[in-house]
């Protein structure tokens, strides 16, 4: 068996160890960089392709070296006929639509925590279902170039908001229900 310590014994598992010599027949000589010249470049000319090659090259149209080195703007690559923008009525619809599905979910979530003893489990869902929305509304927000998905993103984030609009009503009731003085039987005063 052989030792563990002796690199001769096993070769390809011996410890790498840099030479740093000095040598100069090694190959390798100092390099030390030059920045005396630091002045303007040309630039290159782009060419059309079924150009002889002994002519001298004429620029392609439309491209201007000059313009380019001044950082004229880039041109937009808007596909015509999609909206980059969503009409109101349709972000009043998609709002409409999720905070409908939002409202049975905040009057089921405050009914179980108002006649729940323990009430543990009924503010762990909401903290669940307020995280599954952030999280949903995050992940609907990073599509680009759809803006329905965008105001759905929107929708889904605020759906925690429109549960409790919806679960204030029913607290209200229950509020009055055992003060007896309240404003349209919701709205204590």
């Amino acid at each position: 068996m052989a030792d563990d310590r002796d690199p001769d014994s096993g070769p390809g598992t011996a410890a790498f160890v840099p030479d740093f010599s000095d040598d100069e027949d090694a190959g390798t000589a100092s390099w030390v960089p030059d920045f005396d010249d630091t002045g303007s470049q040309p630039v290159a000319v782009v060419t059309e392709p079924d150009q002889p090659a002994e002519t001298e090259p004429k620029p392609v149209a439309g491209h201007d070296a000059a313009s380019e080195s001044a950082g004229a703007p880039v041109q937009s690559v808007t596909v015509p006929g999609r909206y980059l923008y969503l009409k109101w009525w349709k972000l009043a619809l998609v709002l409409l639509g999720v905070w409908c599905a939002a409202v049975p979910v905040g009057l089921g979530l405050f009914y179980w925590w108002y006649h729940a003893m323990d009430k543990t489990l009924p503010v762990y869902v909401v903290l669940v279902y307020v995280v599954a929305c952030v999280v949903a509304g995050v992940m609907l927000a990073m599509v680009q170039g759809r803006a329905l998905v965008s105001a759905l993103s929107v929708a889904v984030l605020s759906a925690p908001f429109a549960a409790v609009a919806a679960a204030a009503p029913l607290y209200g009731y229950y509020y009055c229900r055992q003060l007896g003085h309240c404003l349209l039987g919701v709205i204590p005063y």
